[in-house]
């Protein structure tokens, strides 16, 4: 199939939630318990892009997956700290668009100044954790037991990542939606590509 990643905005909060939905319900990948309205999601799309990038993936005009990054931590010591999420519809799994949504998000979290990424891994997950080792996140720890969701306790393993090197006197990072569209538009360009399951 072929794969074009872009910009999310709010309209595509009917697909995303479709995408979410049954992870919610039926898996313990998201520790959510309730899953959220297309009005939630159409919230949560429009706050995130304000600081961070939200990213779709479509094939033949459907959205099949999304990526995003919201802040680590409130305190501003962490501010140039992220945390990623990637989900991909099941039909679409294990055919690239994964990546495809990771590569650019990565670039773009880098262009506006992020320099540590983290993830949260809901274990066992070995195609979630094999996707965040490929993209060189690293294990720094295991959340024994955190969450009960499904009639179960579940551990989360922290996966961190560098983007780049620590300087004496970082900026801030610089808002997503005060972005320059060119450069944007640069780190979306090459996900257009082709695909095979």
């Amino acid at each position: 199939m072929t794969i074009t990643v872009r910009v999310a905005h709010p309209e595509d909060a009917t697909g995303i939630q479709a995408i979410y939905a049954p992870i919610v319900r039926h898996t313990p990948i998201s520790f959510e318990i309730d899953v959220p309205t297309v009005d939630e999601m159409r919230t949560r799309i429009g706050r995130t892009l304000e600081t961070h990038p939200w990213l779709v993936a479509e094939s033949d005009g459907h959205v099949c997956g999304y990526a995003y990054a919201t802040t680590f931590r409130p305190r501003r010591a962490y501010q140039w700290c992220a945390d990623v999420s990637v989900y991909v519809e099941a039909g679409s799994r294990r055919s690239g668009v994964a990546r495809a949504l990771y590569t650019p998000l990565f670039s773009l979290l880098a262009l506006q100044g992020f320099v540590t990424l983290h993830a949260g891994i809901t274990l066992p997950n070995p195609a979630s954790v094999g996707l965040h080792e490929s993209f060189e996140f690293t294990t720094v720890g295991v959340l024994k037991r955190v969450g009960f969701k499904l009639g179960a306790w579940h551990d989360v393993g922290v996966y961190q990542k560098s983007l780049g090197p620590r300087g004496e006197s970082p900026n801030s990072p610089v808002a997503f939606h005060a972005m320059d569209a060119a450069q944007v538009e640069r780190c979306l360009r090459p996900q257009t590509r082709a695909s095979r399951f």
